[in-house]
């Protein structure tokens, strides 16, 4: 195994065995690993209600309330709102800029916002106010 090899393989395995692993939150349900070896990702569902347009995420004038935290297919984003329709979500700038966020995870089959990406942060469900931390 060359060096780089071996470096690859430690960074993985630390990666994998940490609580920010490849769905970012440690108990996510909304990331699973299917047999094949790929990974699939849920988002939200959409309400039966019919939602307006969403605020882009590429307007300065969108995401002053705060960023939410959804994992996509994509990877990790940053989204005006919980269902991460197209236009609504940008790439994340977690870990190189502070801002207000919450992390939208799907727990025991409920979909949560969480204060941290972590289940033990103060979590409360999507459809209850939430208390926005900025990080």
């Amino acid at each position: 195994m060359t060096a780089v090899q071996h470096l690859a393989a430690l960074s993985a395995l630390a990666l994998a065995t940490s609580g920010a692993c490849a769905q970012f939150v440690k108990g996510n349900e909304a990331v699973s690993l299917a047999p094949d070896g790929s990974t699939r990702v849920e988002t939200p569902p959409l309400p039966k209600a019919t939602l307006g347009k969403p605020c882009p995420a590429a307007s300065p004038a969108c995401g002053t309330g705060g960023w939410l935290m959804v994992e996509t297919r994509e990877g990790l984003r940053e989204c005006t709102e919980i269902y991460a329709r197209p236009g609504s979500c940008r790439g994340s700038s977690y870990g190189t800029e502070k801002r207000p966020r919450l992390w939208i995870v799907k727990s025991k089959g409920q979909w949560l916002q969480c204060e941290r990406p972590s289940l033990d942060s103060k979590c409360v469900t999507t459809k209850t106010l939430p208390n926005i931390v900025v990080q």
